[in-house]
């Protein structure tokens, strides 16, 4: 029985040296997302200016907050790390207004306001109904498929969201500052998206080498929402 047990402490040992080998061979992209004024007339929102409730009034994101950065299909076979995540409804707005997870990841949709909602989906992604429910309660919405989730309130026609549903792990949303960072990325040449709701993909192309970082700035011609 020892011996057995033996056996199987080294041979975990050595699957754990191997992961973190194949994980040393792989890359980093980091790089920085402009925001950049649009030449001509601005592009329409699917964002409707929030409307007051009560005294206070919820202060929207910045719109870099709004931008998601992916790597284009990417196959990955690995296990998918899943997340449960917040998506308020505050103000009669959904914030925050974008969300990026992975398949199989939670979504809480708490209700903050002194009103009912009811948040519903029709997306491929994911088609859904929570009902209706007053402030203090939460309903929740798994995401079991990847893809754009476009979320709205049916008593609230002005509320609208998105979720991005990933089947790898090689997205994130910039910081304030528009700063990004994609981590153990194997080697090869990929497309790298900058997607925001109003403009779509913005694609480029970036090659990772193995154990290096490489930088990839990109631009979007999205203008901060008044």
């Amino acid at each position: 029985m020892f011996c057995d047990r033996g056996v199987r402490v080294v041979a975990v040992a050595l699957c754990l040296c191997a992961v973190a080998d194949a994980q040393s061979d792989n890359g980093t992209i980091v790089g920085h997302v402009k925001l950049r004024t649009r030449v001509g007339a601005a592009l329409p929102s699917t964002a409707y200016p929030a409307r007051a409730i009560g005294v206070a009034q919820s202060k929207p994101l910045p719109e870099i907050k709004n931008v998601v950065v992916y790597l284009k299909d990417v196959p990955y076979r690995g296990a998918l790390a899943t997340r449960r995540v917040e998506m308020n409804q505050d103000h009669e707005t959904f914030v925050p207004h974008v969300l990026a997870v992975t398949r199989g990841s939670t979504i809480d949709f708490p209700n903050e306001d002194p009103i009912y909602h009811n948040v519903f989906s029709l997306s491929s992604a994911a088609s859904f109904n929570l009902g209706r429910y007053p402030t203090g309660q939460s309903r929740r919405q798994p995401m079991t498929k990847a893809g754009i989730v476009k979320v709205y309130c049916q008593i609230h026609s002005h509320m609208s969201a998105t979720i991005l549903v990933f089947d790898h792990p090689y997205f994130t949303i910039p910081e304030l500052d528009g700063s990004f960072e994609l981590t153990n990325v194997p080697p090869g040449d990929y497309g790298i998206v900058g997607w925001h709701e109003r403009v779509g993909e913005r694609i480029t192309t970036v090659h990772v080498d193995r154990g290096r970082t490489v930088t990839v700035d990109l631009s979007l011609p999205v203008d901060e929402r008044p």
